[in-house]
């Protein structure tokens, strides 16, 4: 069983709809209802919505989430292997990062980095997550070596692992075309790639961000030539900091129209910035904001739900970012995945989250329960490897009305 299969309904339903919500807002929604693509100048229009139009776009979204997967609930066992936080990159928005010399630094070798995907095995992880800074002293050996190292001691594990960002300083290293370079990984072991390092797909966001160090163009490259070669990846947003609704809603645009192109995007992940520990708001409190609100939140994951419809039908809520509370709550308002059980997670953490570096399964199952979803344990691919059923549930409806 695949979880990504889709149906085909089409209906309007003018239930969901009081007579409160505005005329725009409705036809917008409506056609969402019917499959119909929104534009960007749309998802602006449901992004600026209050009051009762805001709780249109929610309902609305769990509706479609409904017709596009059902009322399941899906999460992952998997551990998140950070390999070195030495990098040199200098992304404001990132506290993780270290010199060579910190006496925090820390660089793990490809046996150490097997050795935790052993133990992940033995706790029933299908999947680890690797992924590290850009170490000065890391050649593109390192990155084969490594996936070698892990298939070797676990041969039925799935290998997510390396950012676009990894990718393109590999191919540095190796001097060789993405393509090659990750037809070489994946012909070693490697499964599929996070979609991270996307933050905002703005070239003017990225210069406050990174300093465009990677590239929108460059980012886009290296996800296509994944999908080209049969490496499938997540995408992402880094969302709450100096961009704005229209930032967002052509980086959901670009989204689906790398999927329409390659069809290699798995889920989509909405990661709400964590400003606490970072440089990019402690030097600019008065420009940078200190992260989504929670209104924020719910209408990112509701408006990706109805604008990605039909292209990218997996949208997960990260527990790491909100907290499992409120991650499950997005189950409800457009997401239907609660990603990944973790057993370690760093970058957040080093960034001041306060939520935790692991949940265990039946965390997982309890929460997409509450609900009132199936809870199914799935892999990487989204294909099923536990069913944990449904229980029943008394309320779909979350409120946001009146919510900054």
């Amino acid at each position: 069983m695949n979880l990504s299969t889709l149906t085909t309904e089409k209906s309007i339903h003018p239930a969901l709809f009081t007579d409160q919500v505005t005329p725009a807002v409705r036809g917008i929604l409506e056609k969402s209802l019917l499959g119909e693509e929104l534009s960007v100048e749309e998802a602006c229009v449901l992004f600026a919505t209050q009051g009762e139009d805001a709780q249109a776009v929610l309902d609305t979204a769990d509706k479609v989430r409904e017709k596009r997967v059902g009322d399941t609930g899906t999460f992952v066992i998997t551990r998140n292997i950070n390999f070195t936080n030495v990098c040199y990159m200098g992304c404001r928005f990132c506290n993780f990062a270290k010199e060579k010399g910190d006496k925090e630094a820390e660089f793990l070798s490809v046996e150490q980095v097997a050795d935790r995907a052993e133990e992940a095995w033995k706790r029933g992880a299908t999947e680890v997550c690797i992924q590290g800074g850009l170490h000065p002293d890391i050649d593109a050996n390192y990155y084969r070596e490594l996936i070698i190292a892990v298939k070797k001691r676990v041969p039925e594990i799935h290998i997510h692992a390396f950012s676009p960002f990894e990718i393109w300083y590999g191919c540095k290293k190796a001097k060789l075309e993405p393509e090659v370079f990750l037809s070489e990984l994946k012909a070693l072991g490697l499964g599929s790639m996070p979609g991270t390092a996307a933050e905002i797909l703005d070239t003017e966001v990225r210069k406050q961000l990174t300093k465009n160090k990677l590239t929108t163009e460059e980012w886009v490259r290296i996800i296509k030539a994944a999908h080209s070669v049969g490496v499938p990846t997540t995408s992402t947003i880094m969302y709450g900091h100096v961009d704005q609704p229209i930032h967002w809603a052509n980086h959901l645009k670009l989204l689906r129209d790398i999927q329409k192109e390659t069809g290699g995007f798995t889920e989509f992940v909405p990661l709400g910035f964590i400003h606490y520990e970072t440089r990019l708001f402690n030097d600019n409190p008065d420009k940078v904001r200190p992260g989504p609100t929670r209104d924020e939140h719910f209408k990112m994951h509701a408006i990706a739900r109805l604008m990605l419809q039909g292209y990218i039908d997996n949208i997960q809520a990260s527990w790491v970012k909100m907290g499992p509370d409120v991650a499950t709550q997005m189950l409800r308002s457009g997401a239907n995945d609660l990603g990944g059980t973790l057993m370690n997670e760093s970058i957040s953490r080093a960034a001041g989250a306060t939520h935790g570096q692991e949940v265990f399964p039946e965390d997982m199952v309890a929460n997409i329960h509450a609900a009132g979803f199936n809870a199914i344990q799935r892999n990487t691919k989204y294909d099923t490897v536990k069913d944990y059923g449904k229980t029943a549930f008394q309320s779909n409806r979350i409120d946001i009305v009146g919510v900054a």
